[in-house]
């Protein structure tokens, strides 16, 4: 099992950044998080398969339509970190 957080620089606020990468984590199989920091980034935990992972790491360095991704930034997790499921918050 893998983890990693990331966090994504931009414009990746009010842009249905968190409900679109939930909406891709799910699917591949993920648990963990989207949520929006203080400073205007969001941070994103996922734990599951590495492939999977990857997987979202590559749909997080496009987001939606309507963000605009400038930054993406990997991040050692652990698989202890995530609840189950994968929540917004």
């Amino acid at each position: 099992m893998a983890a990693a957080r990331f966090i994504v620089s931009g414009k990746v606020q009010g842009v249905w950044f968190r409900a679109s990468a939930r909406d891709q984590a799910v699917p591949l199989g993920l648990r963990g998080h989207a949520h929006n920091l203080a400073d205007g980034r969001v941070e994103v935990l996922a734990v599951g398969d590495e492939a999977a992972i990857d997987e979202l790491a590559a749909w997080l360095r496009l987001g939606p339509a309507q963000a605009r991704v400038d930054e993406l930034e990997r991040l050692d997790a652990h698989e202890d970190e995530a609840g189950t499921g994968f929540t917004i918050g």
